[in-house]
């Protein structure tokens, strides 16, 4: 939460807290170094997508929209066969209207080779438009957001990247708080002094913004630690395997593929990612189609809002999903394209505690829980990291020596701060990756030669 409090290391009233304040404080330079600037990319891209149904319905609501209309709706397979002569290809997925004044959705693999989404209108079978396919995130340009945001960006190794930020996020906070704790100093706790001319000021700024936004950025981290890849992975494997996740008997008799729902679905829940999608057998039957497999869905009693992915092939099945803004809500239901039968059925409801808990965590994450209050405060939030952000950079230009990085001197006795190892220890544990990236930022602390580190300070 602060790179410059040198003045409260050197007025440390005892070699040994001098020595754990350097040492502290020298790691949360190296954190900072680390993290900054993709929190603050993280920050702006996060706080432009808790809104992006707002921003979708004003770039799209043209095609969303529909005039309301007394007449009866026309069948699934009618608006399909529409939104296909519109754009040729293969249909792969399907929105009816959630409301009496809003469009079908077909989601189309066009010719072209592009993933297409088609309006129709269920009243007048006439098409509203097109738009590139945004997937979950209703728009190419939430989707390139959302791609920036989880630092998709950087290919195979994003997911990689993700909990090794999150961990050093962690890390940033907890040293910061360390480092802001009240010793000698009267002032910069609570209360901004100065004005922005002055060194103190970016100082306290950085302090006092960190200590109130630290709460938010270690649940931030540790909510979106479960979409990383390696951590989140095994937490997914052995939630499910303990029982945290959906009880086994969800998948007693169910003919199962090797396709986990993640690569078949457009989406899913976070604890159904890797679970293998069911499959469905002929058994000589022809298949129920489009409307019969909409009318069971309706039976079912799946709410207005669900999306279906359609059968990819002579075992695919048919597979409704809904995520509304309340995470109590999500659903997810895949039925038999032959015989009707209800294959898997399953809610938020039904998963087991650590399932929940980070369900739960991903949506208040997001700004939907709790409406419009859960978007402001994760907005406040966002912002609050880049002022956050921003102060660190201002304050450290303004200390640095000219022509070197001005980090923290290395401690000249480093026995004592070892203690701190212990913590390190457990979180290097928790977050293997994490720990690697630590173990890596020793070595090269331990190892540089003197007369470098005296360049780097």
């Amino acid at each position: 939460m602060s790179q410059s409090f040198a003045a409260d290391a050197e007025n440390a009233s005892t070699p040994v807290v001098s020595a754990l304040y350097r040492a502290v404080w020298r790691w949360h330079f190296y954190a900072g170094l680390l993290v900054l600037p993709f929190l603050v990319s993280i920050a702006i891209t996060g706080g432009i997508y808790l809104f992006k149904d707002e921003i979708n319905g004003m770039i799209y609501g043209q095609l969303m929209h529909v005039a309301p209309s007394s007449a009866a709706e026309a069948k699934p397979s009618e608006l399909l066969a529409a939104a296909l002569a519109k754009v040729p290809g293969a249909a792969i997925g399907y929105m009816p209207p959630p409301a009496a004044d809003r469009a079908a959705q077909v989601r189309i693999a066009a010719d072209s080779g592009s993933t297409q989404v088609v309006f129709v209108d269920p009243h007048t079978r006439e098409v509203t438009g097109a738009s590139e396919d945004g997937g979950f995130a209703g728009s190419p340009l939430m989707l390139t957001i959302r791609h920036i945001h989880s630092l998709k960006v950087f290919g195979w190794f994003a997911e990689r990247l993700v909990e090794i930020v999150g961990g050093w996020a962690m890390i940033l906070v907890m040293t910061g708080i360390y480092l802001w704790w009240p010793r000698t100093q009267t002032g910069g706790v609570v209360t901004v002094r100065g004005t922005p001319g002055r060194r103190v000021f970016w100082r306290d700024l950085h302090a006092v913004t960190g200590l109130f936004v630290g709460i938010f950025l270690l649940f931030l981290a540790l909510t979106g630690m479960p979409w990383s890849g390696y951590w989140g992975n095994h937490l997914n494997t052995y939630a499910n395997a303990w029982g945290f996740g959906y009880p086994a008997q969800f998948w007693d008799n169910v003919p199962k593929s090797t396709v986990p729902m993640k690569e078949a679905m457009e989406k899913t829940s976070w604890t159904l990612e890797n679970q293998p999608m069911p499959v469905s057998m002929p058994n000589g039957l022809a298949p129920i189609g489009i409307d019969k497999a909409i009318a069971i869905f309706e039976t079912l009693g799946l709410a207005k809002g669900y999306s279906i992915d359609l059968p990819g092939g002579a075992e695919g099945v048919y597979s409704a999903s809904i995520f509304p803004k309340q995470v109590a809500g999500e659903r997810v239901v895949h039925i038999d394209q032959y015989s009707g039968k209800t294959l898997f059925d399953g809610g938020f409801k039904e998963e087991g505690l650590v399932a929940k808990g980070i369900e739960w965590g991903v949506s208040v994450h997001t700004g939907q829980e709790f409406g419009r209050f859960n978007q402001l405060l994760m907005l406040a939030a966002c912002m609050a990291i880049v002022l956050m952000a921003v102060s660190a950079a201002v304050m450290w230009w303004k200390r640095r020596p000219k022509g070197r990085l001005g980090a923290p001197a290395f401690p000249a006795d480093y026995r004592v701060p070892r203690g701190i190892l212990v913590i390190a220890t457990a979180m290097g544990l928790a977050f293997p990756l994490v720990g690697l990236s630590m173990l890596v930022m020793m070595a090269i602390d331990w190892l540089l030669p003197r007369s470098l580190r005296a360049r780097l300070a």
